[in-house]
């Protein structure tokens, strides 16, 4: 049975006007070319020098690029896009759109924006509707289901201006293009996967007894190797150096292992 939740800690902003795909392709990590009504593109923005500053999935209307993005990090996000416009004709909005997550089946939604989540077959469907829709599940069994997935979700995985993209999984996930040419941040990205530079991760982990804070420290052998990011139940999103995952880890003195789902690609030797 199809479950639909609600997300209500995510929001929408619009990109229109006539140059709104080059506008886009020049300042995001993936192909917005592919963004086209029911195909939708994951991406992010970065800083200058390569560095997370939002991500987010570009869905498409027939005239509209749809930014279903962060709330907390909507403000920032239009402030930016704004101030690269220049002369491009485009304009960045605030929409009154509710994203829904839909998965384990196909969302009947008519009139309503509906695209495959781009990130993993089995991350299901994004639903854009002017009203919330009727559901059957809420926002926390999203939660529970896109960490069993090992989904990083934006701000509470990835540190603004710190992340880079290969750390947070987005080449296995789809976030990424490497022939689209040239985009805001590009130079590192291109440099960490080819020289091999990436030396830590975002991984799924369970956690015996229950989860610490936020941020706590993960150690090996009384020496902090990562931290603790977002999670539920005993199950969470943890940053790790590769060298660990197949070290005894503890967190607040209580056992922590790595669990890699088949998605995520790592070195030979870590």
């Amino acid at each position: 049975m199809t479950k639909l939740a609600v997300l209500p800690d995510r929001s929408v902003l619009a990109v229109s006007g006539d140059d709104r795909v080059a506008f886009l392709q020049g300042l995001v990590s993936n192909d917005v070319g592919a963004a086209v009504p029911g195909a939708a593109v994951f991406a992010a923005m970065l800083t200058p020098q390569g560095k997370w500053l939002a991500d987010f999935l570009i869905l498409a209307d027939a005239d509209r690029l749809l930014l279903d993005c962060e709330t907390a990090l909507a403000p920032m996000l239009a402030q930016r896009l704004t101030r690269y416009r220049l002369r491009a004709r485009v304009a960045v909005e605030p929409t009154a759109l509710r994203v829904h997550a839909a998965w384990d089946g196909k969302p009947h939604a008519p009139g309503a924006i509906t695209a495959r989540d781009p990130r993993l077959p089995e991350a299901g469907w994004r639903v854009l509707a002017e009203t919330a829709l009727a559901t059957n599940a809420d926002a926390a069994a999203w939660d529970a289901h896109r960490l069993a997935l090992g989904l990083p979700d934006g701000s509470r995985d990835l540190e603004s201006d710190k992340t880079v993209l290969l750390e947070a999984g987005f080449d296995e996930l789809h976030g990424l293009s490497w022939t689209k040419g040239c985009y805001m941040g590009q130079e590192l990205t291109a440099r960490t996967k080819y020289r091999g530079l990436l030396k830590r991760r975002l991984v799924p982990v369970v956690v015996a007894d229950g989860l610490p804070p936020f941020g706590t420290p993960i150690l090996r052998d009384g020496t902090e190797v990562g931290t603790l990011r977002s999670g539920r139940g005993t199950r969470a999103i943890a940053q790790l150096r590769i060298d660990a995952l197949d070290a005894a880890l503890t967190c607040d003195g209580r056992e922590l292992r790595p669990a890699v789902p088949g998605w995520m690609k790592l070195p030979a030797d870590a």
